[in-house]
């Protein structure tokens, strides 16, 4: 039996996609399916040269970090005992290599069935028939694209896996998954475009081996059968960088995309998400990436999580505007509104940004967020959801803080006055605020108590303020010269605690 610590559980891996023949071949060909490919560039620096940057890979490093162990021995899978740090890659495509298998593609929900079986499997040479162990097992599935897809079919429909088997699945952590399908110039992939299996992603059949009900327009609900605030969402906001097929995907996909999968289509409703520069896969990919690997520890094993909630209070007209809205004329605005997350001492990667160079700012409309009554369906204002951050007090460097920064950002897309596009006195993109949020979130004997400061305004390192609270929790006011006024609303609760 292997002693089982929480929170270092089983970590099944679930790769995605491999479109044709030759693809299955070759990944089948390969002992870790990709979870074993790391990378040596980052993008491009300030002088324009590729920064070279080592990132062995998710599986290298969860052993050189952690302590993790791969599954295999002797050239098999091992029979016997497994270490409660194990990495199990799940050979789901095995069975369609020629030389290996029988040649036949899985469906999802063959695939969905293997999983439940593997869960059992790991269970039984995990815990060697000891029952403590067995009352604590739990399995954390990560997977790439499709696989996402198969743990969701897993998790949600009852014909494929049984109720006991789910509920030892701890969290989920998905890479570039399409939980609302994939869109090619728009158009969702068919449900007759049979071909290799593309049709996996047409909506209509997600939403059959999910075993959805009725007909929805959106797929990415997990509809009651896991816990939403466990299950993270990956989204990769790089197209240019996704070569596939001559980059014709990632022309056909376009800009609010990683260059296969849309942006808005990379997540499950109500699920924490980070955003990051990372192409589908390749050299840029999501998962052979700094920033995959760090968002996905400290997600597992982490003992913090914030998320971050502006709830706008003011939004500021330029002195032209606000003369013509005085004269009665109709004001159409949005806004973007940016923001980047690194933990302190990050220096080579960020933990989520949302920026309008890589198309994944939130947009708002004027009337979203401060006129509701005035859009039909809302009954309060879209706040914009900024970031989801899981946070370790174990990679504290200095002090007995966990220290992250948050650059904020709003600014405005074009003005419009009676339907005409208004540029003779504004600046197009002007900021109405725009400063980095240092926040601080140190334990004490009570639990912890939360710190922030301006980085514009004072150093970095000093202490800062106290954090503001009212009856909805706690907040940062946000304020700039120009008039804007908002509240950084700010959640957060201690993560991992069994």
């Amino acid at each position: 039996m292997s002693k089982i610590t929480h929170p270092f559980y089983p970590i099944i891996y679930v790769r995605g996609y491999a479109m044709s023949q030759s693809e299955i071949s070759e990944t089948v060909a390969t002992p870790y399916m990709g979870f074993n490919l790391g990378a040596t560039k980052l993008r491009q620096c300030w002088d324009g040269k590729v920064s070279r940057h080592i990132f062995e890979s998710p599986l290298i490093r969860l052993m050189k970090d952690y302590g993790y162990v791969d599954a295999y021995e002797n050239g098999h899978e091992k029979t016997g005992k497994l270490s409660a740090k194990s990495v199990i890659v799940y050979r789901y495509y095995e069975q369609c290599d020629t030389d290996l298998g029988q040649g036949e593609v899985p469906s999802i929900e063959d695939s969905a069935r293997g999983l439940n079986k593997l869960i059992l499997d790991v269970r039984e040479k995990v815990c060697m028939g000891d029952q403590k162990a067995l009352n604590d097992f739990k399995v954390y599935l990560v997977a790439h694209s499709m696989g996402g897809l198969v743990c969701r079919c897993f998790l949600q429909n009852d014909q494929v896996s049984d109720v006991s088997t789910r509920a030892m699945v701890d969290k989920v952590f998905t890479y570039a998954t399409p939980h609302n399908g994939i869109e090619m110039a728009g158009i969702n992939i068919p449900d007759f475009l049979s071909l290799n299996d593309m049709n996996n992603f047409n909506r209509g059949n997600i939403s059959d081996y999910l075993n959805l009900p009725g007909n929805p327009e959106r797929v990415d609900s997990l509809g009651g059968h896991f816990d939403e605030n466990k299950f993270f969402c990956l989204v990769g906001t790089n197209h240019k960088d996704y070569t596939v097929a001559a980059g014709l995907s990632s022309k056909l996909a376009g800009d609010m995309s990683d260059g296969l999968v849309k942006i808005s289509n990379a997540v499950v409703a109500k699920s924490p998400r980070a955003y990051v520069h990372r192409s589908h896969s390749g050299h840029y990919g999501v998962v052979n990436s700094e920033e995959g690997y760090q968002n996905l520890t400290r997600f597992l094993f982490g003992n913090y999580r914030a998320t971050g909630v502006l709830e706008v209070e003011e939004l500021p007209l330029p002195p032209t505007i606000r003369k013509a809205l005085g004269k009665g004329k109709d004001i159409k605005a949005s806004y973007y509104f940016e923001s980047t997350l690194s933990p302190r001492g990050a220096m080579t990667y960020k933990l989520t940004e949302r920026r309008k160079e890589t198309f994944s700012a939130v947009l708002r409309k004027f009337d979203e967020l401060l006129k509701v009554n005035n859009v039909a369906g809302l009954n309060k204002a879209r706040s914009p959801y900024l970031f989801s951050a899981f946070l370790s007090s174990k990679n504290i460097t200095v002090g007995k803080s966990v220290v992250f920064s948050v650059d904020l950002s709003v600014s405005t897309t074009d003005y419009e006055i009676d339907g005409f596009l208004f540029f003779d006195r504004t600046v197009p993109g002007e900021y109405l605020f725009r400063n980095t949020v240092v926040i601080r979130i140190t334990s004490d004997a009570e639990g912890f108590k939360v710190r922030y400061n301006f980085s514009d305004d004072a150093w970095s390192e000093s202490n800062g303020s106290e954090i503001k609270s009212d009856d909805k929790g706690l907040y940062i006011p946000l304020t700039s010269k120009k008039g804007f006024k908002a509240r950084l609303r700010l959640y957060v609760d201690e993560w991992n605690k069994q």
